[in-house]
């Protein structure tokens, strides 16, 4: 069993942060707006090497997408960002009109996603985003895992014609994957090998689903991971693949249950291999005020839930 370890934990806000002055430096069309949220989503960098690329529009996010949305037209390639309840929540209508049918080259970059956000509570604590983006035609949605990961998924977007929902974070968490790993859309990433169970894992419960393994591993349990940090396009070939060998899966998200990965999973396994699936996800509820780890753990959304949705769905094989 392959075992991962991190040397250091860094917020997946700041692998974005990282990646958009890279792209400041590197490409000349990339264009930034936020919503007086420039520190929140580390956005000072390419602020302050490019002050004629970046848009300061205050708390005025349906204006900041419509902004977005019009500089495409000239070939610029934006990336707007703002906490991922008022980038999809507060601005739906401006998203799915002016960008997703209008299918403009727009890369909305949601941070703060899910009960992660912590003490700000339920009223910032979008469970519901990935289920709203994911539904829009043509609308590439992705969660990624860690620091590295995020910076990668950032600079590749830029290179992808069409909008993009990148989705990330708030806290530090552990950076565990590869500093030179390329990112590729749509592809997953097959983090373990194992033959009892399928898990499958994004954004944040990534690494927990990693723990879980290691813990499953004591128990004479193999669980194959994969990192789905695409949910849409999914990688449909992947999961099949996997629980065709495992018989199982169980999937992990910091999301709701309903209209997430989840259930993007079961559709593919209902059309195409129908196997017991268990979620890890929030219960159809609101969040609350608490830390990251109180609130991961008291939602069901840490290890030791996924070491308990593996040991229910491997019973119904």
């Amino acid at each position: 069993m392959k075992k991962y370890t991190f040397s250091d934990k860094k917020d997946t806000r700041s692998g974005f942060g990282a990646g958009l002055a890279e792209l400041g430096r590197t490409n000349s069309n990339v264009v930034a707006l936020c919503a007086d949220l420039t520190g929140s989503l580390k956005m000072d960098e390419f602020k302050n090497e490019n002050p004629d690329r970046f848009f300061q529009v205050g708390i005025a996010e349906a204006n900041m997408i419509g902004i977005a949305a019009g500089m495409t037209i000239g070939g610029k390639i934006p990336f707007a960002g703002t906490f991922a309840n008022f980038a999809t929540g507060r601005v739906y209508d401006q998203v799915r009109q002016s960008i997703a049918y209008s299918h403009k080259n727009v890369k909305i970059c949601a941070s703060h996603a899910g009960l992660t956000l912590g003490e700000d509570g339920a009223t910032h604590q979008i469970l519901e985003d990935i289920g709203l983006m994911k539904m829009l035609p043509g609308m590439t949605v992705i969660n990624t895992c860690d620091y590295n990961q995020t910076k990668a998924a950032t600079i590749t977007i830029a290179d992808h014609k069409g909008p993009v929902y990148l989705r990330f974070g708030r806290p530090k968490v552990p950076n565990f994957t590869s500093e030179n790993e390329p990112f590729k859309i749509g592809k997953a990433i097959k983090l373990q090998e194992g033959n009892d169970v399928t898990i499958v894992a994004t954004g944040h419960l990534v690494w927990e689903a990693l723990q879980a393994a290691e813990n499953l591993y004591k128990k004479g349990v193999t669980a194959e991971i994969l990192n789905i940090h695409t949910i849409k396009p999914l990688d449909s070939i992947a999961i099949l693949d996997s629980v065709k060998k495992t018989g199982c899966i169980v999937t992990c998200e910091e999301h709701n249950y309903l209209g997430g990965l989840g259930e993007s999973v079961s559709r593919v396994l209902s059309l195409n291999h129908p196997a017991p699936q268990e979620y890890v996800a929030v219960n159809d509820t609101f969040g609350e005020s608490g830390t990251p780890a109180q609130l991961m753990e008291k939602y069901g959304l840490d290890s030791r839930a996924i070491v308990r949705a593996v040991e229910t769905v491997t019973k119904r094989k």
